[in-house]
């Protein structure tokens, strides 16, 4: 059993920069790849980033390529998403997921992902 916390969210400008982090519980976080996923308002939720068990490799949706930067830290359980020029179109509750030994090529579908954390809210806005 792993049990995700994310913390970090808030309100930011446009251009604005925020870090989320997710705090995962248990003794093989190190098996686990980790994922960044969000839901705004009227949408489905969607894959932001991931960080592949093993070596890990990173990977972002399209639409925060360069923005947007994945890493985590194994001997402390954390995992971070650093959001720099934040869009208003960033606005969502972001949610941190844990999947274990998900392979890289399918870290961008949510059911392969076994633990959610409760989201935190984020809100680009002037």
């Amino acid at each position: 059993q792993v049990q995700l916390v994310e913390s970090g969210g808030g309100l930011v400008q446009p251009g604005g920069s925020l870090r989320l982090s997710c705090a995962a519980s248990g003794r093989t976080f190190s098996s686990y790849t980790m994922g960044w996923f969000r839901q705004a308002p009227g949408k489905e939720r969607e894959f932001v980033a991931a960080s592949s068990w093993g070596d890990s490799s990173t990977y972002y949706a399209g639409s925060v390529k360069g923005r947007f930067t994945i890493s985590r830290d194994n001997a402390e359980n954390m995992v971070y998403l650093q959001m720099d020029s934040l869009k208003p179109e960033d606005t969502a509750v972001y949610y941190c997921a844990a999947g274990w030994k998900t392979l890289a090529a399918i870290a961008t579908t949510q059911r392969n992902y076994n633990y959610w954390g409760q989201g935190t809210q984020v809100i680009v806005s002037s």
